[in-house]
């Protein structure tokens, strides 16, 4: 990740942005003594009575809310926001602010700048999408958070891309290699040719967004199984592309303990009886720059991942199997 790229401190004031806004007009709407409603009784699910949005939200946010459910409504939502705007559109933020929400503190978690501008790029590619989307699909509002997902990260990348003002005074200097942030390594991944930017979504969305790969490939229209295997081979490449960047690094840079901690640099190994299934090991010495992939891919396979622990290449030895916490 760029320098600039690091935790904000924890007594950082919170700077109101668009998405504060946003909350507070919806906010608006739906109090007092005629809130902006729908009627349940047009969609299946709901009761039969005038619901405000603030109640429809989190009846959709419900795991037992049913999916037909969930885009009749946001198809209305839509519909209404792009025939009367104004009004509707503002309810369709808000109905949405949850997801909203989290994608921008996803993008802007480790992001030592002023995340506003990421926050607003997030509120507009969702907006864009309201007016472009097509309802006859479904799971509308997925579909819906990925184009808020992919404008913030467009402007989060552009961000990191410039250069770091250098204390004293104004110069400035190229930004370090972006090896310490997963949105960015994967970036770079892509401009490097390693990865394609369908991939580096892949990956990103299903290892760092912790998105259902099922959920990924109906939004994508393609095959479960189709997606768990773009993914082995794209990690595959992206794994021998780690370690051959951070042989080469300084050592005595602090960002390289980064690279080992954010992003596996090496295929893990089956895990030993005494660890959970979900756990991971490591072995950097496993992975060849020029191995070629073979053999069944399974979504719960162990080789199947690159997000998790390792460390520095050059400190690992073939003998060694460092192990997650």
């Amino acid at each position: 990740m760029a320098a600039q790229s690091v935790f904000r401190r924890r007594g950082d004031e919170a700077v109101p942005n668009s998405l504060d806004i946003a909350r507070d007009t919806f906010t608006w709407l739906v109090t007092g003594p005629h809130p902006v409603s729908l009627n349940g009784r047009l969609f299946p699910g709901l009761p039969d009575r005038y619901l405000p949005l603030d109640e429809v939200r989190d009846r959709l946010l419900a795991r037992r809310c049913p999916q037909a459910t969930r885009d009749a409504v946001w198809a209305h939502l839509v519909l209404r926001s792009r025939t009367e705007g104004a009004t509707w559109t503002v309810a369709a933020v808000g109905v949405a602010l949850p997801a909203l929400t989290s994608v921008a503190a996803t993008l802007s978690d480790r992001f030592a700048g002023d995340p506003a501008d990421v926050h607003a790029e997030v509120l507009r590619g969702f907006l864009t999408a309201l007016s472009t989307i097509d309802l006859r699909p479904p799971r509308i509002m997925l579909r819906l958070r990925w184009a808020a997902y992919r404008s913030g990260y467009d402007a989060l990348a552009e961000a990191l891309a410039g250069p770091t003002p250098v204390a004293p005074g104004f110069r400035s200097t190229p930004p370090h290699t972006p090896w310490g942030h997963p949105d960015l390594v994967l970036a770079r991944a892509v401009a490097d040719g390693v990865l394609t930017q369908t991939e580096a979504a892949l990956i990103g969305a299903t290892r760092l967004e912790e998105v259902p790969v099922a959920d990924w490939a109906a939004a994508h229209q393609t095959g479960e199984w189709a997606v768990y295997k773009t993914r082995k081979r794209a990690e595959l490449r992206l794994a021998a592309y780690l370690r051959d960047g951070a042989a080469e690094t300084d050592p005595t840079d602090p960002l390289t303990d980064q690279v080992a901690t954010a992003v596996a640099l090496a295929r893990p190994v089956t895990p030993t009886r005494d660890l959970p299934r979900s756990s991971l090991s490591v072995s950097v010495a496993e992975v060849g720059s020029g191995q070629k992939v073979q053999g069944r891919v399974s979504k719960t396979d162990a080789k199947s991942g690159v997000q998790g622990c390792g460390t520095h290449p050059r400190s690992a030895r073939p003998s060694e199997v460092p192990q997650c916490a």
